[in-house]
């Protein structure tokens, strides 16, 4: 499990300084690692990178890297995590329909810059190899932004745009799983006539109460 900046005692920052694995490292050091590994992502790209070469690119040893990021996955997902989530708006439109609108143009626009859909796509790659980073992933991003949105279902249940036994999982379901079947293939764009395309057959969907 990554450690989380925010949350300060986690599971892996309990885990590193009980196992023997040495003191924490300093925040000018976890810094030129993060820093590092941004910059390899933009340049090389996950598959590439390499855990020698952030460790080259912060100057440290291998071991720095190693006593606090257990693969290139992990170490990647804490680099690409905060400044992404901070791109993914929850919009209060009061409308169902422009609510999921904003919110999936927002995601739109950050994968489409290409460094963070080449990351997104690493990563997500990278999750179906790497069990340690499968269970950080869902914890710390698939899981914070299911509540966020499930909490945009929640005010259209509110305003009585959706019934109180709504799916919430598959509603969101719908309006992902496209968007992330066309980043991951790039057979179709992503582009505004796809969202708006999108979220009409999900309003249709609601309207006939299939969802």
């Amino acid at each position: 499990m990554v450690h989380d900046e925010s949350a300060a005692g986690t599971s892996v920052g309990r885990r590193e300084q009980g196992s023997g694995r040495g003191r924490p490292l300093s925040e000018g050091t976890e810094r030129a690692i993060l820093e590092a590994t941004t910059e390899l992502l933009a340049e090389r790209g996950l598959a590439a990178m390499t855990i020698e070469e952030v460790a080259a690119r912060a100057r440290v040893g291998k071991a720095s890297v190693y006593r606090r990021w257990p693969s290139k996955g992990t170490l990647a997902l804490d680099a690409f995590l905060s400044d992404f989530l901070e791109r993914q708006p929850v919009p209060d439109t009061g409308s169902l329909r422009d609510d999921l609108l904003g919110m999936l143009r927002g995601w739109v626009r950050a994968v489409r810059q290409p460094t963070t859909g080449r990351t997104l796509r690493g990563l997500i790659a990278e999750v179906q190899r790497d069990p340690e980073l499968a269970d950080a992933w869902r914890e710390r991003f698939v899981a914070p932004l299911r509540a966020r949105h499930g909490a945009l279902v929640q005010r259209a249940v509110e305003r009585g745009e959706l019934a109180p036994e709504v799916n919430t999982g598959l509603l969101l379901d719908l309006l992902y799983g496209p968007a992330y079947h066309r980043l991951l293939h790039g057979h179709l764009p992503l582009n505004d006539a796809f969202i708006e395309d999108l979220v009409a057959a999900i309003m249709a969907a609601v309207d006939a109460g299939a969802i």
